[in-house]
């Protein structure tokens, strides 16, 4: 501030030019003045000079001023320009599928940076180990993240047609009592499958049970392929098997709470350009669901199906 004074020639000049009150430039030189021990103005009510003792310093001060204004520069470009390590969490399954398979366009688009992909079912504590962000799909609660929602994700119980030539087809969501159903050990709460009548709105609660239970998608596909088992899966990583008639979802008159696929960040203050240009990339281009049912195999809840005829 006393750089600037002495440039200015005027403690108006000088707040006006550096965006704060006169009295806050006035209190920061006379402040200076006491802890250096001189005089750096002669005051008078119509003009303001150097001292001597001013002047000697204010060369000296208009470059560390200068200095000054030249990082800010450099550190305001770095912060706009996307450059750096961006540590991502994603769920296991989809990550793998979809997410990984568009980085190679994203460092075309962004060579200065670098993204540490974490491929987990596990949920990450963001803030507590240290992440910029991440992918989650989940029905979302009340939370501390700021949490921005790319597209709805249905889920389906899904059954192979040998399990259905075995054991026959469930029709009423209390039926999975009598059948061996497979759930996720990485939830939350307990596994509760909530069921609402598309038409009607009755709800039904059914805990499945079963000969397994695993972490991930994938340690529950390769039974229930193989026609012994039924289980819960999220339209991402269903579609692909109703299209190959390897599975087919059951209970459709039923509906699971909708969750949806979300980019989250700790915090939306002071976000950097490297995780905002990532945030922006995967949610354009994940925005297009390709997995979905319709895109997949023109597939629709009977409900929807019926308005339509």
């Amino acid at each position: 501030m006393f750089a600037k004074v002495a440039e200015e020639r005027s403690f108006a000049g000088a707040s006006k030019a550096m965006g704060v009150s006169v009295a806050t430039v006035s209190r920061a030189v006379t402040r200076l003045e006491e802890r250096l021990g001189g005089r750096l103005f002669n005051r008078t009510s119509r003009r303001l000079a150097l001292t001597d003792y001013g002047r000697a310093l204010a060369e000296r001060a208009s470059k560390i001023y200068t200095e000054a204004e030249e990082a800010e520069d450099i550190a305001r470009e770095a912060s706009s320009r996307p450059r750096g390590l961006v540590k991502l969490s994603a769920p296991l399954s989809f990550g793998t599928r979809w997410v990984a398979p568009l980085m190679p366009e994203f460092f075309r688009r962004y060579p200065d940076v670098a993204v540490d992909l974490h491929l987990t079912d596990v949920h990450i504590d963001l803030i507590g180990e240290g992440f910029d962000a991440a992918i989650r799909i989940a029905v979302m609660e009340d939370s501390s993240l700021v949490a921005r929602l790319i597209v709805p994700v249905r889920r389906f119980v899904v059954v192979s047609p040998t399990y259905i030539a075995r054991y026959g087809r469930p029709q009423h969501p209390h039926d999975l009592g009598a059948h061996r159903c497979l759930s996720y050990l990485n939830r939350a709460k307990r596994d509760i499958w909530r069921f609402t009548h598309r038409k009607t709105g009755e709800e039904c609660r059914i805990t499945p049970t079963g000969p397994l239970r695993g972490t991930t998608i994938e340690a529950l596909l390769p039974t229930v392929l193989e026609g012994l088992a039924i289980t819960e899966l999220p339209e991402f990583a269903a579609t692909q098997y109703f299209r190959e008639k390897q599975l087919e979802p059951i209970l459709t008159n039923w509906r699971l709470p909708e969750g949806g696929m979300y980019f989250v960040t700790p915090t939306a203050r002071a976000r950097p350009a490297k995780v905002s240009a990532l945030a922006d990339f995967l949610i354009a281009e994940l925005t297009d669901a390709r997995w979905t049912a319709e895109a997949v195999m023109g597939w629709k809840p009977p409900a929807q199906r019926r308005k339509q005829a």
